[in-house]
């Protein structure tokens, strides 16, 4: 179960950056500050 204060699951997501479509995997980013922002209505018309 995902709790706050405990380490977040690896995960991979799709992602925009730098004008292309790619896929993220959170274990690429081990060592590092890492700020997870999500936004669900993104990319939609709402």
């Amino acid at each position: 179960m995902i709790q706050v204060g405990k380490p977040a699951p690896d995960f991979v997501s799709p992602a925009y950056h730098k004008g292309a479509f790619t896929n993220v995997k959170l274990s690429d980013h081990l060592g590092k500050w890492v700020v997870l922002c999500f936004y669900p209505g993104d990319f939609t018309f709402v």
